[in-house]
């Protein structure tokens, strides 16, 4: 059994290399902001223009993720989410390869991207959102921070179903249930 004495000696050993450690990641990150300011040059003061300004030029075409949605005339479904969260997607019959999405007081459009599964997988890059429904249920994810944003989103129409599905299944016999596993 080691002796209390050496206990403490190393404890303290061990808390002056954490004390070492955290001052020298301080003097490098002091270090790398020192050699970021002496190596930026500062740019000269703009020239004043005497030319007249040249008209606005149109603004080239815009990014598709960037486009207002119009949910007019599109059908609604009302998603509600694990943690409380809320999603709205607006869908047009007119294009399929595009749903509008409210989340977080935003309107998103995003574009259909093509899968193997048979998922319906909608993105919108600039935002990072990507849309991922099932039958059963739906998930939007956060491609730039590598996150889910919410899960298990269902519509009021699939909660009564599984709910009635539920309730079939625990009331049926045993027989049944068999036949239904």
């Amino acid at each position: 059994m080691p002796d209390k004495g050496f206990e403490e000696k190393v404890v303290k050993l061990i808390y002056k290399l954490l004390a070492c450690l955290v001052v020298a990641s301080a003097a490098t990150g002091m270090q790398a902001t020192a050699f970021a300011q002496t190596t930026t040059k500062a740019k000269p003061a703009a020239k004043a223009k005497t030319k007249a300004a040249k008209p606005a030029e149109t603004p080239a075409v815009q990014d598709e993720d960037d486009m207002e949605p119009d949910v007019g005339q599109s059908v609604t479904y009302e998603y509600k989410c694990e943690l409380g969260n809320f999603i709205t997607l607006y869908t047009n019959v007119d294009d399929e390869m595009h749903v509008a999405m409210r989340w977080k007081k935003r309107l998103y459009r995003l574009t259909r991207v093509d899968t193997t599964t048979g998922a319906k997988r909608f993105e919108n890059k600039k935002a990072g959102l990507v849309w991922i429904g099932i039958p059963a249920k739906g998930m939007l994810l956060d491609s730039i921070r590598g996150q889910q944003l919410a899960n298990e989103c269902k519509t009021p129409e699939v909660v009564s179903q599984v709910k009635a599905e539920t309730t079939v299944t625990a009331t049926a016999p045993a027989a049944v249930k068999q036949v239904i596993q």
